[in-house]
């Protein structure tokens, strides 16, 4: 006997039980109160038909609802699912099932994903909305897909939840996104760091190549860019001095550029205002100058660090628009997070500068009056040897060799570490004629010797001392001076006397006079003039009084009137 048929019958409010004998005559008839389990079933069981009495305001609605919904749902991006409380699904939306592979109706939720991972935050979403409450979860698929799920109770008055709607929304390309963006934050801070051991074991050049070396991996294994090129800017100069390069052409890689919006290519525009820039087509940009072989597009972004432009990043491509937002906003997060490796490195570096540095002033402090000293005495002995005992003599200068060459050896340490200290670099700019001049400094004042050598030798020059006038005199006629101080009140000699003879001892040094605040009792000062004095010093003088009596041509003679003092300087 012929199976007589099931037929699906949509009841609504108004539909009585009995109203429906001339439709069974036989038949199976499986009766729904609601649209959702009428999609379950139809897409679930076989059915040789649908009935529906349209007289019924609730089913006209229902039908009504029936073709939106279906329109909409195979228009939806998003796929939805219908799943029994045994987690089976019931039907599915076109979305869904092109996940799947085909007919989803009938398959266990996960089974159909293909047994996805549940990342979380609720790790069972299905049983959190069975219990009544909607569920959110992210669910990672074996094909590296990543499935954003929301699990939505359909609730009844008064009957056990027997139906959940699942939305599941592809976030594939957010989920990649943000992985490429907390890779590249956490590479950022492995960029300069470095332990505590080795940080006192590396040098600055090895500090340098360690974050060119962890730059160039980041850049190629992270960001996939064959073609980088890195510039620090020099502040003093406007110059964007190569830091790393790959890819570039030797004589790109070479090329002197400026923080400069015009004349500069796009790396001293973007330099000059701090702007990114996203160069799509190479051959119609009137700002690019050619960088890689065959480069089609570019982008440049500034690095920048306590609100300050400290340096650019390029990276380009032989691919014409190969660059959009995406790689703009990753380049953007890389250089904030490589310019602030690159402060790290700088103050790290300054810091080891630093220390190094003020460790050789504190013993250049302590060293300079005892070596003047030897060298003073040394001198006073090789003054009285000389044409008597010709091997003494050539030991006694033997010593002030030695002693010299200490002293020397102090100066260039600092000198190396001057980078550290833009002050002695602004200082040896300031006055370049300065470095390597030989000074002597007669002065009775410990405090004015020290503050001899502290000064002067920040600009390069070579500093002794002489405690009184037998002292000054002595080492003039044994050595040989660019410059003489002398004050003019010297224990055991007047100030025109020493001046006379310091002058006929080195008749080729400057010789400059010092007075306390102009106090010349002796008239000293007067004479000299008569004898050809051109430069006067008055304490407490001023630096750059001193840099200038220094630097100044011989042919242009001095004031006669004491400079004031403000601003003055105890030296």
């Amino acid at each position: 006997m012929a199976d007589p048929g099931r037929i699906l019958v949509l009841e609504g409010p108004a539909q009585s039980a009995g109203g429906l004998d001339h439709l069974a005559q036989g038949r199976e008839l499986v009766r729904v109160d609601n649209l959702l389990h009428g999609l379950a079933l139809l897409h679930s069981e076989p059915f040789d038909g649908v009935y529906a009495d349209i007289r019924d305001p609730a089913v006209r609605q229902w039908a009504g609802n029936l073709m939106q919904a279906d329109h909409i749902l195979k228009a939806l991006p998003d796929g939805v699912a219908v799943v029994n409380a045994d987690l089976r699904i019931l039907w599915a939306n076109s979305t869904f099932e092109a996940w799947t592979g085909g007919p989803a109706a009938g398959k266990g939720f996960y089974d159909a994903l293909g047994s996805p991972e549940i990342l979380g935050p609720d790790y069972s979403p299905f049983h959190t909305a069975l219990a009544g409450r909607t569920a959110t979860t992210r669910l990672h698929r074996h094909d590296n897909h990543y499935l954003e799920l929301q699990v939505t109770p359909v609730l009844e008055e008064n009957s056990p939840i027997v139906q959940l709607i699942t939305l599941s929304r592809d976030v594939t390309a957010e989920t990649h996104q943000q992985q490429k963006l907390d890779a590249l934050h956490q590479a950022g801070q492995k960029l300069s760091a470095l332990a505590p051991d080795q940080l006192a074991e590396m040098s600055i050049e090895e500090r340098v190549e360690l974050l060119k070396t962890n730059i160039r991996q980041l850049t190629r294994d992270l960001l996939h860019y064959e073609v980088v090129e890195i510039r620090l800017l020099d502040r003093q100069t406007g110059r964007l001095e190569p830091l790393l390069e790959e890819g570039m052409m030797p004589e790109a890689a070479q090329r002197v550029l400026h923080a400069r919006a015009e004349g500069n290519g796009i790396t001293g525009f973007v330099a000059a205002t701090g702007k990114s820039y996203l160069c799509p087509d190479t051959s119609t940009d009137p700002l690019y100058i050619e960088g890689s072989p065959g480069a089609h597009s570019s982008l440049t972004v500034p690095l920048i660090a306590q609100d300050q432009v400290i340096g650019t990043f390029n990276v380009e491509s032989p691919e014409t628009n190969a660059f959009g937002e995406d790689d703009l906003k990753f380049a953007e997060i890389f250089s904030r997070e490589l310019a602030n490796a690159l402060h790290t490195l700088e103050l790290l570096t300054a810091e080891k500068r630093s220390t190094a540095s003020q460790s050789i002033d504190a013993v250049n402090r302590e060293v300079v009056l005892p070596v003047d000293e030897i060298l003073t005495a040394a001198t006073a002995v090789l003054d009285r040897y000389i044409g008597h005992d010709p091997e003494m003599a050539d030991k006694l200068r033997q010593i002030l060799v030695s002693a010299r060459s200490l002293k020397q050896c102090i100066q260039k340490v600092g000198e190396n570490l001057a980078p550290a200290r833009p002050a002695a670099g602004q200082a040896e700019a300031a006055a370049p004629r300065l470095k390597g001049l030989r000074v002597l400094v007669a002065d009775n004042d410990e405090r004015v010797r020290r503050s001899a050598h502290g000064i002067l030798g920040r600009f390069g020059c070579v500093v002794e001392t002489a405690r009184d006038g037998q002292e000054a005199l002595t080492m003039a006629r044994l050595g040989t001076y660019d410059a003489i101080l002398c004050d003019i009140r010297l224990p055991d000699v007047s100030g025109f006397e020493i001046f006379q003879k310091l002058r006929k001892a080195q008749p080729n040094a400057r010789t400059i006079l010092m007075t306390a605040y102009g106090y010349d009792p002796s008239h000293s000062i007067v004479k000299a003039r008569q004898e050809g004095l051109r430069f006067v010093l008055y304490k407490p003088f001023r630096v750059d009084q001193l840099l200038d009596a220094l630097q100044a041509p011989p042919e242009e003679p001095p004031s006669p009137n004491p400079p004031p003092h403000s601003e003055s300087v105890p030296v």
